[in-house]
């Protein structure tokens, strides 16, 4: 898979959600340990409850995590990951998750975009996520592509972000899938208005010839 860049970084386009782990990610956060303790617990509500050793060690609530741990309000969700009790399992939990390991700095792409905007049936293996930093985590389940991208170029799915239709539509004309299901993934796009065709135009104007071309090839049997 062809990764890019475009002009912003993912960074920007998650100012919000890095808040103080981009802002005072060198340094433990600063205060009482209820405060401490309300910064976790604000850091894991942006990503479904998910936080991570890392989040912990910078807010330095070892002690109130390893209490929760005995007492049940706190679960782990995996090497590195964990979860506050109180949240409820949901379909996109696996999203968020990843979401908080990477400190919200990634986004949902390509065909793992695709399936969440329901547009195509390309059914992926795997979840792919677009990073601009950060530790990969130890999983054959992802598929990181290190890019940057503009605040235009993601959307908020709640506890995570996606790469919107349109950038959808783009990032997987230059990937290998076939011309028929990127004919079926830019059909569905515009018959359930995710984007338009003049969007999808003007995108792929702006891609390498080989993906423009498969983007012109697709819009003509729109």
């Amino acid at each position: 898979m062809k990764a890019f860049t475009v002009k912003c970084d993912l960074a920007h386009a998650t100012g919000r959600n890095l808040g103080l782990m981009t802002g005072e990610g060198a340094r433990r956060v600063a205060g009482t340990a209820d405060h401490r303790w309300r910064v976790l617990r604000r850091l894991a509500g942006r990503h479904a409850g998910f936080f991570t050793t890392r989040q912990v060690l910078r807010t330095g609530c070892e002690s109130q995590v390893r209490a929760a741990l005995g007492d049940g309000s706190v679960t782990r969700a995996g090497v590195g990951m964990m979860r506050l009790g109180q949240w409820r399992e949901g379909p996109l939990d696996e999203y968020a998750m990843w979401a908080a390991w990477f400190d919200g700095a990634a986004a949902v792409s390509f065909q793992s975009a695709a399936e969440l905007h329901g547009i195509g049936r390309l059914q992926p293996r795997f979840l792919h996520l677009s990073v601009s930093a950060g530790r990969p985590p130890v999983t054959p389940r992802l598929v990181l592509i290190r890019r940057k991208l503009c605040a235009a170029d993601v959307e908020s799915a709640g506890p995570f972000l996606v790469t919107t239709p349109v950038r959808t539509v783009l990032d997987l004309a230059e990937t290998e899938i076939s011309q028929s299901a990127l004919d079926e993934v830019v059909a569905d796009a515009v018959a359930i208005h995710r984007c338009d065709t003049d969007e999808i135009r003007w995108g792929g104007q702006q891609l390498a010839p080989r993906a423009s071309a498969r983007v012109r090839r697709a819009l003509s049997r729109v």
